[in-house]
């Protein structure tokens, strides 16, 4: 068997950043820590700091006061912040700066008396947050279809945003469906998909035609490595999405001569490095890396946390 070990793969900034929040957050205040949904949307993760004394809550009422909360990357409404005011919360952000983009976007367009069109998944936690900024004037957009029937009051001021997560390709499907209905609407200045979410994606775009089968390294309710495994079925390829190598199915791929490996942007790599230690172990596979672009973006700390992090290096 050989793996094509894609890249780039795995942690993107905003995820380094919020992981990195999260471990020093629990080292200046010692645990617990509650964080507010789960940090990043992976199992591997959230259990491991579970142990160091994370505690992950849904609802702001299962904070006690006076406690010490952290945002997860995707980010929350100004209710929510409201909520951890009134029980006089210690808070520390960790919403990924890409995220907060998109809410800045709601918030301008919301106060201009514009109609967004808020592509996006209902329920998820990104999409949650963005519309709790104007949710009187946001309309989520879930698939080409659900364009057709929008009323909209004054189409001459619309204005569209998109989850960051999101497949590049479903998105665009429905930006071209959104513009052609209306012509005139309004587009942020800059693509709201996440570069990692794009990059990630050409990978897979780009190299899943040399591979027998795809296994993307993820969550089942991580958007971004759901839509990974999604592009791999739609260009005809067997793919699986699995937390680790516990999870694979070794008989399913006793016929596959050629695997193409990556992870979603808020896997780890060293379960990704578990996995192909696991194939290596079984099939004696070699490892072929290709990488189809390079990433250097950073995100900064929280204030608060960045000057701790500062001390302990030092």
């Amino acid at each position: 068997m050989k793996i094509i070990l894609a890249a780039p793969r795995g942690f993107c900034a905003g995820v380094n950043m919020a992981i990195e929040s999260l471990d020093l957050t629990l080292q200046k205040f010692g645990s617990p820590v509650y964080v507010y949904h789960e940090i990043v949307h992976n199992q591997y993760v959230v259990d491991q700091f579970r142990e160091k004394g994370a505690i992950f809550v849904d609802s702001i009422e299962e904070v006690p006061k006076e406690s010490v909360l952290l945002f997860s990357a995707h980010g929350v409404s100004p209710e929510i912040r409201a909520a951890a005011r009134e029980r006089n919360l210690y808070s520390l952000d960790a919403t990924c700066p890409l995220v907060t983009k998109v809410h800045l976007e709601a918030i301008k367009y919301a106060k201009l008396g514009y109609t967004i069109l808020l592509i996006g998944h209902e329920g998820h936690d990104e999409v949650i947050g963005t519309m709790g900024e104007a949710p009187e004037a946001i309309i989520l957009v879930e698939e080409e279809d659900g364009v057709d029937g929008l009323v909209i009051e004054d189409e001459t001021k619309l204005a569209y945003l998109t989850q960051t997560t999101l497949s590049v390709d479903d998105a665009n499907r429905i930006i071209r469906r959104i513009k052609k209905r209306f012509p005139n609407i309004e587009s942020p200045p800059k693509k709201d998909i996440c570069y990692a979410t794009q990059n990630r994606q050409e990978a897979v775009r780009l190299l899943a035609d040399r591979a027998d089968v795809v296994i993307v390294l993820g969550s089942q309710n991580s958007s971004n490595s759901q839509r990974l495994r999604q592009l791999a079925i739609e260009k005809g390829i067997q793919a699986y999405l699995i937390d680790g190598p516990q999870d694979l199915d070794l008989n399913k791929l006793e016929t596959a001569d050629t695997v193409l490996m990556t992870a979603g942007a808020s896997a780890p790599e060293s379960v990704v490095q578990q996995t192909i230690d696991c194939l290596v172990e079984k099939f004696n596979a070699t490892v072929e890396l290709e990488t189809i672009r390079e990433e250097s973006v950073r995100f900064p700390l929280p204030k608060l946390l960045r000057s701790f992090s500062a001390e302990q290096k030092s």
